[in-house]
């Protein structure tokens, strides 16, 4: 089959199963046949204030149907969707909202960003406004998904790829007309691409407000669910349950868990190859620019433990030392990839640069090494991006918010280790005049930060965690908490 404009993606399904079910969340559910009329009329009223072909569209909108409504309108007014979390704070996402130059933010009080129109959630177009299809219309790309950024400046990763899909193309084990579990967080460029690609694929995708270890399962059983995207943090959750609690629920229909985000310890990976098969676990290790990727399978990973797979048919990766010389096989260093389309072929940044060395190479900041067989295992960040649950995490950022808070001098955050989330953020406060109130201090962070990205312990010093050029030395700092924890 060909590409189908995602103006006309869910047409296409609705020709063919008017009557089932599209999307699910929490007891409630739309057919393919209501969410075709439902965006269209949608897609007019967001027409109507100003939604222009090749715009974004900023989605401040929790997981549920709605996000999904919200995208699919701007689709099918020729936009682009720039998902943020409903829960960011106004500072935060003033500042997405200024990069990008959205036509519409979806999410927020009318007239928040005024002259930009604006759309509470819960809006519901005018039932005058036909909901017969509309004229097609691609967008030149597909998504721009955010990211905080290593100067604690938010940017956008706009894809390149149009907003068009083939239903037909092997994707990501997800097979046409299946169902689809996403327990993740639609804002992050993981889930969004698992959801939105079993959509297109005329999948019923199920989707939860936030993750829960025993609702994911009988989810599963009561859905028969046969492919389920999840982070590392997840699978510890599910683990955690206790055994009679896991066992008793049916989970046969699944054919693939996709885990990705974060380092999975190899313990847990095995617990899971043992309960549900070496075939149904599935790792990708990849960025939200597209650029490339490496996937593994359970059965592959059991002979090659810790890995993250080879590199995708698409793309190229090799391992190069501090000055840029690739290294021989074996040998630890900095991973850099290249589509093989061409350097800039896969997305586009604003308000960042890519990190990239001659021809056309460019870096996730990972360090790592392949052996003979060419599969790649991860050793490091070499930036001092966190981890934490399979959300990225720049301490720049949080230490811009931190160091706002009155008669701090300046701040370092950094990651220690964490059993459940893969890391838990750590701020070591040069406050001269002594420990912040802790009550003003998390008020003060959840106005700048989304909750996640507040540390769990603020540790008071009275000496600069900086040097004169303003540099910190996280390496020292985490290593001297972990020598006296």
């Amino acid at each position: 089959m060909s590409l189908i404009s995602l103006s006309r993606i869910i047409a296409h399904w609705t020709a063919i199963q008017p009557s089932c079910a599209a999307l699910v969340h929490e007891g409630h559910s739309v057919t393919w046949a209501q969410l075709e009329a439902r965006t269209n009329r949608l897609a007019r009223a967001y027409k109507a204030l100003g939604v222009k072909q090749d715009d974004f569209v900023t989605i401040a909108l929790p997981n549920g149907i709605e996000f999904f409504e919200a995208c699919l309108a701007t689709w099918k007014a020729g936009a682009t969707p720039q998902p943020v979390s409903a829960r960011m704070p106004k500072f935060e996402r003033d500042q997405i909202v200024e990069v990008g130059e959205p036509s519409l933010v979806v999410g927020v009080e009318p007239g928040e960003y005024a002259p930009t129109a604006c759309l509470p959630a819960g809006y519901v177009p005018d039932a005058s406004l036909s909901d017969a299809p509309l004229p097609e219309v691609t967008a030149a790309s597909y998504k721009a998904m955010t990211s905080g950024g290593s100067t604690g400046r938010p940017k956008l990763i706009v894809s390149k790829s149009p907003a068009a899909a083939d239903p037909d193309l092997p994707l990501l084990n997800i097979e046409q007309q299946g169902c689809m579990l996403i327990p993740g967080p639609l804002y992050h460029n993981g889930p969004f691409l698992w959801a939105m690609t079993a959509l297109f694929k005329g999948c019923t995708v199920v989707v939860t407000t936030r993750f829960d270890a025993e609702e994911t399962l009988r989810l599963i059983e009561a859905h028969r669910v046969d492919v389920i995207y999840t982070v590392p943090t997840m699978m510890r959750r599910i683990w955690a349950l206790p055994e009679e609690v896991r066992t008793k629920y049916d989970v046969s229909s699944l054919k693939a868990l996709w885990h990705l985000a974060a380092p999975c310890p190899p313990w847990l990976k095995e617990c899971f190859i043992e309960w549900l098969g070496a075939e149904v676990i599935w790792e990708l290790y990849g960025g939200t620019e597209g650029q490339g990727s490496t996937t593994i399978q359970g059965t592959e990973w059991l002979t090659h433990k810790g890995s993250v797979g080879r590199p995708v048919e698409t793309c190229e990766m090799k391992v190069v030392d501090e000055n840029g010389a690739t290294l021989p096989r074996g040998e630890v260093g900095e991973v850099f990839i290249r589509p093989l389309a061409g350097a800039g072929t896969t997305y586009r940044y604003i308000g960042a640069e890519a990190k990239s060395i001659e021809g056309g190479w460019e870096s996730l900041g990972d360090m790592g090494w392949m052996d003979a067989e060419g599969y790649l295992y991860l050793t490091d960040r070499l930036s001092d991006m966190i981890l934490v649950g399979g959300a990225n995490i720049y301490p720049a950022e949080v230490e811009a918010a931190i160091d706002a808070f009155p008669g701090v001098r300046s701040s370092a955050v950094i990651g220690l280790p964490d059993e459940d989330m893969g890391a838990r953020l750590y701020a070591v406060v040069d406050r001269p005049e002594g420990p912040a109130d802790p009550k003003a201090m998390e008020a003060h962070l959840a106005e700048r930060l989304v909750r996640y990205k507040i540390p769990k312990q603020f540790e008071y010093v009275t000496e600069p965690v900086r040097d004169d050029a303003g540099k910190v030395r996280r390496k020292a700092l985490r290593e001297a908490r972990l020598a006296t924890s």
